[in-house]
């Protein structure tokens, strides 16, 4: 019997296992093969843990990567919107993570608004950083994996629909996604780029944003690497025909005022509210959605796409879209006129007090995301549930001057060993210096 690339048996998938491992280069046929048996379950975890090692530590050729990025995004449906009648570009952002970094929330419903059509497939959390789908089972009955009917009738009708990839979407992804966060390959690049691209060519977009964290909150703390990574996202959508702008970002303190899921529900509903955003994020928002709407032809240039984005937040029109999605997707029609009816609390809040006056020269951030982790925000295993209601927030920012036994942020916990725990953990966090330090650099665009 004929056995063709797809249907490769178990023992020539192992040796494509160890093909990698000892340094070569996978073809396209074996590329194919592996991502269709990392989808049906031809390999167990150990095998596909082993493959990523493999290609964290021998890395691809970009043809590779590219060849990883199509063969997965073909094991799953492909959405093509030009059927639909859709009045706008379908537009998409992406972010690599980080702690604080709820722009999608925002951003989406902003390029709704504004004329895009924006079917986001985004992910959970990774070790320390925060996910949008985990964010959004904060809201009750919101369906992260609907039917490919109802969400193609939200992006019609809401303009925006961000969801989680479900069993039809880039299925070998989904799999490889939560095997990376437990075998230390969260920040292989290689794989973050076939992760990423999968998803975004399979929603079918036109165009993308990419947003790549530096700092010491970020998946990628060296600029060097996120700048690498960034090029090499390019470069990838490129040869797949998807025009991506680029851009690294400052992720060395978090990027919103709070850390975990319904706290940052309810921030970024403030935010749609009209309430003043942290100036940092409201910042990455606009560069970011600026940019994608001119790569979309929504705007001739960055000054008339920021104004139009602007508008679209201060009129009301974004939380109208905002409220339509969520309604459409399965949650409560009034989540923006009544947060405090659905999004849960945790019961023990407690402030975090400085040890030392000064100011704050420094912010581990990644620890503070592992704090959120420890609270049960986030997860250390693949089928582990989150709490919703845990996390952060009231984050005193890089350069603010602090008394002894001010608050440098608040902790939401389970209990009061928890928030005992957490509390210690920020502090620890945070350097308390003479001087405040120059502030760092918050946007660069990737060439």
């Amino acid at each position: 019997m004929k056995i063709s690339k797809n249907q490769m048996l178990a023992p020539a998938l192992v040796q494509l296992v160890r093909k990698k491992r000892d340094g070569g280069r996978l073809t396209a046929a074996e590329l194919a093969a592996f991502a269709q048996a990392l989808a049906d379950g031809r390999l167990d975890n150990a095998q596909v843990g082993a493959m990523a090692m493999a290609i964290y530590f021998r890395g691809m050729q970009p043809e590779e990567c590219a060849e990883l990025t199509l063969a997965m995004r073909d094991t799953g449906r492909v959405c093509d919107w030009r059927g639909l009648g859709l009045s706008g570009p379908v537009l998409d952002k992406h972010s690599t993570g980080g702690v604080g970094d709820l722009v999608s929330l925002v951003l989406g419903p902003m390029l709704a608004a504004c004329g895009a059509h924006v079917p986001m497939i985004a992910g959970p959390g990774l070790d320390h950083t925060g996910g949008t789908t985990d964010k959004l089972e904060s809201i009750p009955g919101y369906r992260i994996r609907p039917d490919p009917a109802q969400f193609e009738r939200t992006v019609r009708e809401a303009r925006v629909a961000i969801i989680a990839a479900g069993p039809d979407i880039a299925p070998a992804d989904r799999r490889l996604y939560a095997i990376r966060d437990v075998t230390a390959t969260v920040d292989c690049l290689p794989l973050i780029v076939a992760s990423i691209l999968s998803k975004k060519l399979a929603a079918g977009t036109d165009a993308l944003v990419l947003d790549v964290k530096r700092g010491s909150g970020a998946v990628l703390p060296d600029p060097d690497r996120g700048r690498e990574l960034g090029r090499s996202i390019v470069a990838t959508a490129a040869m797949a025909g998807l025009p991506v702008t680029a851009f690294l970002t400052d992720m060395s303190q978090p990027l919103a005022r709070s850390a975990g899921n319904a706290i940052e529900l309810r921030e970024s509903i403030a935010m749609l509210q009209g309430e003043p955003p942290e100036p940092r994020l409201l910042e990455v928002t606009l560069a970011l959605g600026a940019a994608v709407m001119q790569k979309g032809g929504l705007a001739a240039d960055e000054a008339s796409a920021r104004a139009a984005l602007s508008k679209a937040l201060a009129s009301g029109a974004a939380a109208e879209r905002f409220a339509r999605m969520v309604a459409l997707l399965g949650g409560p029609t009034d989540l923006l006129e009544r947060p405090d009816a659905h999004l849960s609390r945790a019961p023990v809040v407690q402030e975090v007090p400085a040890p030392r006056g000064g100011y704050v020269a420094a912010i581990d951030t990644r620890a503070l995301g592992l704090t959120v982790v420890a609270l049960g925000g986030g997860r250390t295993s693949p089928e582990q549930s989150i709490d919703p209601a845990v996390g952060l927030d009231r984050f005193l920012p890089l350069g603010a001057k602090v008394a002894a036994g001010e608050p440098l942020a608040r902790v939401h916990a389970a209990s009061d060993d928890a928030a005992q725990a957490a509390s210690q953990s920020v502090a620890t966090a945070y350097t308390i210096g003479a001087a405040a330090g120059a502030a760092p650099v918050l946007i660069e665009r990737i060439a």
